[in-house]
């Protein structure tokens, strides 16, 4: 079966030379009839084993009372009973030699009961023990167009086989895969390689049929509808994977909505939420993330083609005034320009365009184009030929048919993306319709949002790829004592004092000031003398996690009197806030430069492991909740492009007469505090450094406040 390579292990899974069918019956209104004459409808090849001990004979094939009945090993079996007799099945088919399963009853862990928790439990540890690989529970199955094998009840496949593409689906949920994106694909044009329902994901899940579909040389494009993503590390070596064989990843993550927050003792952890952090990871290893089930065919529309964007200017014709103004506001909400063509790009347009036509940006090529021989095509060319311009956009409204044909002629001459926006009919031959042209492998739309849309995320692959080739690997940075690190957390438990965490964080290069610990307002004294000028001052105690809240710190003191006076007021409030707290002493600190202030943490992700937090201090933390993420470890490029992701971003730069910022000294230690992260990820639950003080460019910074929390937590 040519359409699946031979480097990956579910190969048979997804187009067995042999199947086996649980349950099979020859009554339509039951899942096991369904089931079978949809195999047989889809034209599958290979040999079919029925498996009932009510049936003789079904559908003219012999049926058999067990699968260890069966004349031979089926490479796959479906199981179509009930849920308290799926792993006496599964037994009978590691017995005979299966090495795939399919189960699609329910009454498992979606039934939210202890009991149907307990029985998909057992359905995992048993496809661990023996060797198998099962999908499901609570599943609909899978299509394979390219080599003719259905194993579902849908009616979406009912009819003629509609021909294999390279657009690949899989998903938790039957219904969205094979209604919501593979039938309505199909239905405006677009090819389907394989279409994979894997519900409760017992065992497979949706990141290994992915992981199949990046290897195989009839899929170019993967969409993935996720209720849950159960392993981050393996998700993002799969989208590195699908990176390198430049096969674009498009997801629609359910679940938005899902409170993400949870108990945290740091201010890192309390503004960090599960779907942000999915949203972070996704854009960092390339997946393109997208908010409905069309988004995800009409962006796989454009994709499928391979032809990455090089930016994000846009060009459009048109024959519309208001679809002109429309496309160009639109994009320009999405983040797309719409530059000036070059002067030779204006002067053949001039030529080919009638005297009412236009020049500039988007084109409006005006009724007197219609119906001309070429000028379409002409025009369309000469734009995408302008190396101003990474994607052309041409807009039709109620169009010839041949005025049509120009523009796909076109889209296929142009190494560039052509995205056609159809928003009418033809004119002039009613079969001719956007469905033909997108089934001619030529991407066109009908809603100008969608198209640019789909526009915008081809761009940002390209983007991606571009930044991915330029960017080297990620390498630990010089400096960095993971031992010592190691060690100072081996000595704590839960939260430790500021003192301690800036230790570990110095193991890591962080700058901290000099400061030392006072148990006596006399030692209080004495080290302020030391440190010389004025003194910040804070309660020490793993107990008071949050000092300013206790009112149990001191700013900008200075002198003998001060500082002991300073010091007993730190005790007692720390008292009045916690009676019981564990005190141990006052720590006496240098007072940090001026700078920008900026929040700089790390939070365990129970799904994708360390993640790193930056933003700036104030307002922009407490209110406006500007952060940017990114999964550890990161580059400095990946630091600096989260640095640019914050609307405040221009307060780095220097704004209103203010210093430029160290941004390179920002940057490197985003690097440190990733692999940190990344190094000590089983002993360490989260870290917040806030603020860190910014100084001005080739200043550095300064590690102000810091906290480090033990336990470590993140994805395995």
């Amino acid at each position: 079966m040519n359409g699946i390579t031979a480097t990956h292990d579910l190969r048979k899974f997804l187009a067995p030379s042999s199947v086996a069918l649980v349950g099979a019956t020859e009554e339509l209104s039951r899942f096991g009839g369904r089931c079978l004459q949809r195999m047989m409808d889809f034209g599958y090849q290979g040999r079919i084993f029925p498996v009932n001990p009510k049936f003789r004979e079904l559908r003219g094939l012999p049926c058999y009372p067990s699968v260890r009945d069966l004349p031979e090993a089926p490479d796959h079996v479906g199981i179509v009973v009930p849920a308290g007799r799926v792993l006496g099945i599964l037994e009978d088919c590691a017995a005979r030699g299966a090495r795939f399963a399919t189960v699609y009853a329910g009454g498992f862990a979606e039934s939210g009961t202890p009991e149907g928790r307990a029985l998909q439990g057992e359905i995992a540890a048993f496809a661990r023990s023996a060797g198998m690989r099962v999908m499901g529970p609570n599943c609909n199955g899978l299509i394979n167009f390219v080599d003719g094998f259905a194993m579902t009840t849908t009616a979406t496949i009912a009819g003629p086989r509609r021909p294999a593409g390279n657009v690949a689906i899989v998903s938790q949920s039957g219904g969205v895969g094979q209604v919501n994106v593979m039938w309505r694909a199909q239905e405006l044009g677009i090819g389907v390689s394989y279409e994979v329902s894997c519900g409760n994901s017992a065992d497979l899940d949706v990141i290994d049929f992915a992981r199949f579909m990046v290897e195989d040389a009839s899929t170019d494009v993967i969409l993935m509808v996720a209720e849950r993503i159960g392993d981050g590390d393996r998700l993002l070596a799969v989208a590195r994977r699908a990176a390198e064989r430049e096969k674009p990843i498009v997801i629609l993550k359910l679940g938005r909505t899902e409170a993400g927050g949870r108990a945290a003792a740091s201010h890192t952890g309390a503004v960090t939420g599960s779907d942000i952090v999915h949203d972070a990871a996704f854009r960092q290893c390339g997946i393109i993330r997208v908010e409905d089930c069309n988004e995800l065919y009409e962006t796989a529309m454009l994709l499928r083609a391979r032809r990455w964007p090089r930016g994000t200017r846009a060009a459009g014709t048109t024959v519309s005034g208001g679809n002109s103004v429309l496309l160009v506001d639109l994009g320009a909400s999405l983040g797309i320009s719409w530059p000036e063509y070059s002067p030779d790009t204006q002067a053949r347009l001039a030529e080919l365009l009638p005297k009412l036509g236009t020049t500039s940006n988007p084109t409006d090529v005006t009724n007197m184009a219609i119906g001309k021989p070429d000028v379409f095509r002409r025009c369309i060319e000469t734009i995408a030929a302008d190396e101003h311009v990474d994607v052309t956009i041409p807009v039709f409204t109620m169009a010839a048919a041949n005025d049509v044909r120009q523009a796909v002629q076109a889209a296929r001459a142009t190494t560039k993306p052509v995205a056609i926006l159809w928003v009418g009919g033809c004119n002039n031959d009613p079969a001719f319709t956007p469905q033909t042209v997108a089934a001619e492998g030529v991407p066109v739309y009908r809603n100008t949002l969608g198209c640019l849309k789909a526009v915008r995320a081809a761009m940002r692959y390209g983007e991606f790829l571009s930044s991915r080739r330029r960017e080297g690997t990620t390498a630990r940075p010089a400096g960095s004592d993971v031992d010592a690190a190691r060690g100072k957390m081996r000595l704590s438990r839960g939260a430790l004092t500021e003192r301690a965490s800036k230790e570990v964080l110095a193991a890591y290069g962080f700058p901290v000031g000099r400061e030392a610990l006072a148990r006596d307002a006399r030692e209080a004294v004495r080290v302020a003398r030391e440190i010389g000028g004025e003194v910040a001052m804070k309660i020490e105690s793993a107990d008071i996690l949050h000092k300013t809240e206790a009112g149990a710190i001191r700013l900008r003191v200075g002198g003998d009197e001060a500082v002991g006076r300073a010091f007993d007021e730190i005790v007692a409030a720390a008292r009045r806030y916690k009676p019981d707290a564990k005190l141990g002493g006052v720590l006496v600190q240098e007072m940090a430069p001026a700078g920008l202030e900026i929040m700089l943490g790390l939070v365990a992700d129970p799904v994708f492991g360390p993640v790193v937090v930056v933003g700036l201090g104030g307002i922009h933390v407490e209110v406006l909740r500007d952060l940017a993420y990114r999964v550890a470890p990161i580059d400095a490029g990946e630091a600096r492009a989260m640095l640019r992701e914050l609307r405040g971003y221009k307060l780095l730069e220097g704004v209103r007469g203010g210093a430029p910022r160290d941004v390179d000294a920002l940057c490197d230690l985003m690097v440190r505090l990733s692999w940190l992260g990344k190094d000590l990820r089983n002993e360490i639950k989260e870290i917040d450094i806030n603020p860190l003080v910014l100084l001005e460019r080739g200043a550095g910074a300064r590690v102000v406040d810091a906290l480090v929390v033990a336990g470590g937590g993140g994805a395995p």
